[in-house]
């Protein structure tokens, strides 16, 4: 058994009768979640230790016990989105062919009990109440590699699923918690990402210490601004759109005056942003850089840089230790991390090194649109529309022109009881880049559409397109 399944597994049965996660205004006890891993373990009778598992995830206890379970029992699990339609849940298990499939009892439909029979596999009900045994395995017995299979996050096309081993996950804590190292008698952590996805990463790195957990079965300004105020929370994870939402909510500031730092990722943090943010609630923004593919954070502020260094808008900070990065030619950044192996993995991200050794990131290479030989980032197209004093929020994406090639498309959200048009924003572009970054149009939004993790889904915003295109054109 690796080093962090015996250490998860020390911490899990450290918690006894005392706190572990609270979920819903109810608090459940180290020996509560024990009781669901071991409810499921019987309902697997039958599976060899490593036979491979998909669960069809949210952010709820069962689902948090099965997933501390499988880790801490070094049984091989994917992750399935569950705020997928049914197909697509279907299509997910066909593709894993997994020894067993355990989903809540609203993500049993007629197509996922239809693919599970298909492939073979067990079927497993993650009820309130535990598990239970609904499909009997049929298939014959098959051994993966111990680990995890999260997904990215989906906002370029359809999520990737990575596999992190197991005692790359504490790689993955690390990056979590940026070295420190909390303790049960700390404020508890806050979970309120996705599971499939980055949540998964939060809930290890606080039962791994022993630390309490809040969990949201998902993020709203409400529930989180709740637990903030009501657990006196110290640090939580945190991105752009979720900095806007609570920015736009006026929140008052002595709600979230327990938090000495928020950590974040996930997308570039704007200056404009960071400023204004830390002026109005007056809580440092300790930025990071990471990728699924990374199993975590590979770059980051931390409390004691930022003390060092001051403030650095736009930058990402150092690497975490046992990182290397560097610039390959062309800007892109390469990393190596120690626990993934020797091997150097050269991203798609355009950045640079200044002397202090710290990191910044300048869009994406493979995102440049290329309009008839001029080459445009949308990073500095959106700047230039958030710049505007209406605009929440903006994504630019490359869509195709039979003359150009490609030509940059806008979609815009704006500030509520704030107005802007369309000429309004293309504006703002014209004033700040060359003619040629101006939007061919801009599409105005009351909300941008987003996945579970609250990021921007960049193809379906260029769906968007061709009906802007024919409502311009009437």
């Amino acid at each position: 058994m690796s080093t962090f399944a015996r250490s998860l597994s020390a911490a899990l049965a450290g918690y006894g009768s005392g706190r572990c996660i609270e979920f819903e205004g109810r608090w459940y006890s180290g020996e509560d979640i024990a009781g669901y891993i071991a409810g499921i373990e019987r309902a697997l009778r039958g599976l060899g230790p490593g036979e491979p598992v998909a669960l069809v995830v949210r952010n709820r206890i069962p689902h948090a016990a099965a997933i501390l379970g499988f880790i801490a029992n070094e049984r091989p699990v994917s992750m399935v989105y569950s705020y997928q339609s049914a197909k697509a849940i279907a299509r997910d298990i066909e593709s894993l062919s997994p020894a067993a499939v355990l989903a809540d009892p609203q993500d049993w439909s007629p197509e996922l009990t239809g693919a599970t029979h298909r492939t073979g596999a067990a079927g497993i009900v993650l009820g309130p109440d535990g598990a239970t045994a609904m499909i009997a395995r049929t298939a014959a017995p098959v051994d993966a590699g111990a680990g995890l299979d999260i997904l990215s996050s989906g906002t370029t096309g359809a999520p990737k699923r990575v596999h992190i081993p197991i005692p790359v996950l504490t790689h993955t804590v690390l990056s979590m918690t940026l070295g420190s190292a909390p303790g049960p008698d700390d404020p508890p952590a806050l979970v309120s990402w996705p599971f499939g996805s980055v949540g998964v990463c939060q809930l290890l790195a606080g039962a791994h210490s022993g630390q309490r957990i809040v969990l949201l079965e998902k993020f709203t300004v409400e529930d989180w601004v709740r637990a903030v105020r009501e657990h006196r929370i110290r640090t939580a994870g945190t991105q752009p759109t979720i900095l806007r939402m609570l920015l736009a909510a006026e929140v008052p500031r002595a709600d979230l005056a327990s938090l000495e730092y928020l950590s974040g990722g996930g997308g570039p943090l704007e200056p404009e942003l960071q400023a204004r943010f830390e002026e109005h609630f007056g809580i440092p923004l300790i930025w990071g850089y990471g990728a699924t593919e990374f199993a975590g954070t590979v770059c980051s502020w931390t409390p004691a840089l930022r003390e060092r260094f001051g403030v650095r808008p736009g930058t990402v900070g150092r690497p975490l230790p046992g990182v290397q990065v560097r610039i390959e030619d062309g800007g892109l950044l390469s990393a190596r991390v120690e626990v993934l192996g020797p091997h150097w993995i050269t991203t798609t991200d355009l950045a640079s090194i200044d002397d202090d050794g710290i990191v910044s990131i300048h869009g994406r290479s493979d995102g440049a649109i290329n309009r008839g030989g001029f080459k445009i980032l949308p990073e500095r197209v959106r700047a230039a529309l958030l710049g505007h004093p209406a605009v929440h929020d903006a994504c630019v994406v490359g869509v195709p022109d039979d003359r150009l090639g490609q030509v940059p498309f806008a979609a815009v959200e704006l500030l509520p009881g704030r107005t802007a048009t369309e000429a309004d924003l293309m504006g703002a572009v014209r004033d700040t880049l060359p003619a040629q970054a101006v939007p061919v149009a801009v599409v105005l939004l009351d909300e941008l559409p987003r996945n579970a993790a609250m990021k921007v889904r960049i193809d379906a915003v260029r769906e968007l397109y061709p009906n802007t295109l024919r409502r311009n054109a009437t």
